[in-house]
């Protein structure tokens, strides 16, 4: 997408505004299914969570995406999207039995990461496929926040617990169709990502009916110019070969997963915001903007970065500036960063706004949720309407007003 685009949306839809550009998730999708094109069986689950627009989640279904869902709404929406029950993997962390049941009896394949859930839902129902996540206790990434691989991680079932966890399968007699893994995001070598696939390879073997092997996602994307990524294109030629001799040796064809978010959807992403003041302090030059981290919590999360341009006057001058939302406490999404000059009434654009940014908007000071708009085709489509005072005052129940005796 160019400038002059974003420019025009925010004046057609206002600000603030997500953009998501259609061709960019459509070739990164493509880029990603080439990369694993010797693998017999290839099966790309969309982790919704990053961005669960169903606009969104119809493109990617014409893509040929399945999706990967973490909570019984997540597959609700998916259902409604026209994804079929069989294309869409429930992959959630610590939700209770009964949730895991219901989304079972819609026919959606489960995957159970701890051990009482485990032995509670195949003692209860032996015959249900179920996949099981493994952690692998590997730190993949680079952000502590955003690794669940890890052996301090809530997530999955140890690698250490293996013994365990057969006893549980052979006891109960449940029907294990898969194995899971997912290091979390970031991931900055794939030969660390490579080690943790031997470890998903090694507790494959105990396990003799499997239909597939997931092994999640995390593959980084670049965040400024020069960014390090994960080698997509590398990753491809390694791990298929060795996931080719793998099935052989286990004599079967599996079908290999993966579950991306961030990677098919966050250079997509642009977030739109004015800027309302700028004002010089004794040390800093702040821009405020008409957004704070309610709508985009990412840098203030975590410490995300998000590049910023200036998109009303890109050639002008750089200069430093500290951006700032409106929220009432500290707002910060860059800090001393280098932009082209700003003056109040500018149109900022970050960039990599497509993933874990309008998923993670809140009403905070009872702001309004931005709009969303999706670029296809060389035109902006509302995907999504900007909230209104009546979308604040729905669900909420005022007290009844008693008279005063």
């Amino acid at each position: 997408m160019q400038a002059k685009d974003l420019v025009q949306l925010a004046e057609q839809f206002g600000s603030p505004l997500y953009v998501y550009d259609a061709a960019k998730i459509q070739s990164q999708y493509k880029r990603l299914t080439s990369a694993f094109s010797k693998v017999e069986k290839l099966r790309i689950n969309y982790a919704m969570k990053a961005l669960s627009n169903i606009a969104i989640l119809q493109l990617l279904r014409e893509c040929g995406s399945c999706l990967d869902a973490v909570s019984i709404q997540e597959v609700q929406l998916g259902l409604h999207a026209g994804y079929s029950p069989d294309q869409i993997f429930f992959t959630p962390n610590g939700v209770s039995l009964e949730e895991i049941e219901e989304v079972s009896s819609m026919g959606v394949q489960i995957n159970i990461d701890n051990l009482s859930i485990l032995e509670q839902f195949g003692t209860k129902h032996p015959s249900v496929p179920v996949c099981i996540r493994i952690n692998p206790h590997v730190m993949a990434g680079g952000n502590a926040n955003i690794s669940v691989g890890h052996i301090d991680s809530k997530f999955g079932i140890s690698v250490h617990q293996l013994p365990h966890l057969v006893r549980i399968v052979e006891n109960t007699k449940m029907n294990i169709v898969g194995i899971h893994m997912h290091t979390g995001s970031d991931i900055l070598d794939i030969e660390v990502f490579l080690y943790a696939a031997e470890i998903l390879f090694d507790a494959a073997r105990n396990f003799k009916n499997l239909e597939f092997l997931d092994f999640g996602s995390g593959f980084k994307v670049p965040y400024k110019k020069d960014d390090i990524e994960t080698d997509i294109e590398e990753l491809g030629r390694k791990l298929s070969k060795r996931f080719n001799a793998f099935c052989k040796e286990y004599g079967k064809d599996l079908t290999l997963i993966f579950e991306p978010g961030k990677f098919l959807v966050s250079e997509a992403g642009y977030f739109l915001a004015k800027v309302n003041v700028v004002k010089q302090t004794t040390s800093t030059v702040f821009a405020g903007i008409d957004s704070g981290f309610n709508h985009l919590i990412r840098p203030m999360f975590y410490g995300s970065q998000h590049h910023i341009e200036n998109i009303s006057h890109p050639k002008a001058k750089e200069r430093f500036y500290s951006v700032v939302g409106y929220i009432c406490e500290t707002d910060t999404f860059a800090n001393n960063r280098k932009i082209a000059e700003i003056n109040e009434g500018d149109l900022l654009s970050f960039r990599n706004a497509g993933a874990y940014c309008f998923s993670m908007a809140s009403n905070y000071n009872s702001r309004y949720k931005p709009a969303e708009v999706l670029w296809l085709n060389g035109e902006g489509h509302l995907i999504r309407s900007h909230e209104t005072f009546e979308d604040l005052l729905r669900n909420q129940i005022p007290l009844p007003i008693v008279a005063a005796v």
